[in-house]
């Protein structure tokens, strides 16, 4: 799912990236061919007002007796608010003849000029996001294919490591119980923490629903983070609730919750976790949040510790059990709350 995620992220950027480039490109053709339309517009309308001056046959233009200006010179086009128009030679010695054009006319001829080239603008358009979309498919297909094998290749892993870890956590139980052998069993279980949690993010399938208690996951949560973050005061007000959910899922979003109020605390802080009927909150002292809006993002990280894809599994499972979240950091306490819309 993560793969595929990614190759729809990178054939929209790459879409995007084609697009803007063609429609650019486009979009410069098509001012300067307006451009030139506009200039050949206006060369056209002063040749046949000049030939009007001299035979009158023409519906298009009027004419009209002006005073004569020293700065005009005859047979050159002006513009004014109403009218487009060239003076010529007038047997008064202080008049000139204008042949007039009206503006509006001009104007309407102008916009029919980009009606059209609009229209050409928005046919090339469609054909260039066409081909846009045909040159990302086929820049991304050996981006494809490798993201095919990577994905291919952790879910071997992930497979192959499923049976030693379970091979080592039933041998661990058999053996006689001292302060290696419980070091070596919290290791493991952290490995296969992160198996877990690697296994859920990479796997597409339905999540399928059942009845269980609440303060069971709770509990093996707390019972793994607790002696690993013993210096912390954990105060755990939990409700003996049944909840209707995916249980390997909201165990997956505890975990991570959990887990990184624990890895971003303080050496003298505290963690809280508490339930009311269909909701769970975690409240924990830290270092502070940068950037709140950021935390569920995939790969955003404010540290080199982590991954970066813990509370994005979090937003994920969250979004597919339909549990609503709320993060809020206020003087370095950070509270996160889930809430769930069936209870029982």
């Amino acid at each position: 799912m993560v793969i595929k995620l990614y190759e729809k992220e990178s054939l929209l950027k790459s879409f995007t990236l084609f697009f803007i480039i063609i429609e650019l490109f486009l979009l410069f053709i098509f001012y300067n061919y307006y451009k030139i339309e506009e200039e050949h517009l206006s060369e056209q309308l002063f040749l046949e007002m000049k030939n009007y001056s001299f035979s009158f046959e023409n519906d298009y233009f009027t004419m009209d007796i002006v005073p004569k200006v020293q700065k005009n010179q005859l047979y050159e086009l002006y513009f004014d608010e109403n009218n487009l128009y060239i003076l010529t030679p007038f047997f008064e010695e202080n008049s000139s003849l204008a042949i007039l054009y009206p503006i509006k006319s001009y104007h309407h001829e102008l916009y029919e000029i980009q009606k059209t080239l609009f229209l050409q603008f928005l046919l090339l358009s469609i054909i260039s996001s066409i081909l846009s979309f045909i040159f990302s498919l086929y820049s991304l297909s050996p981006i494809k294919e490798s993201l095919r094998l990577l994905e291919e290749f952790i879910k071997d892993i992930i497979h192959d490591l499923n049976t030693p870890i379970t091979s080592i956590l039933i041998n661990l139980k058999m053996m006689d119980k001292n302060d290696e052998t419980k070091s070596i069993e919290h290791s493991t279980k952290a490995i296969s923490m992160l198996h877990k949690n690697l296994d859920i993010y990479l796997r597409d399938s339905q999540l399928e629903s059942e009845k269980f208690m609440l303060i069971d996951i709770i509990d093996e949560q707390v019972a793994f983070f607790k002696p690993l973050y013993d210096y912390l005061k954990w105060d755990i007000t939990i409700k003996n609730n049944i909840i209707y959910s995916n249980k390997n899922a909201l165990n997956r979003i505890l975990y991570n919750l959990i887990s990184n109020a624990c890895k971003y605390n303080i050496s003298d802080g505290f963690i809280k976790i508490l339930t009311q009927k269909n909701s769970l909150t975690i409240i924990n002292s830290s270092h502070g949040v940068k950037s709140p809006k950021k935390v569920f993002e995939r790969f955003y990280k404010e540290s080199e510790r982590g991954l970066g894809i813990g509370l994005h599994i979090v937003e994920k499972l969250c979004n597919e059990l339909n549990i609503k979240k709320e993060f809020v950091v206020k003087e370095n306490i950070v509270t996160v709350t889930i809430t769930w819309d069936i209870s029982i």
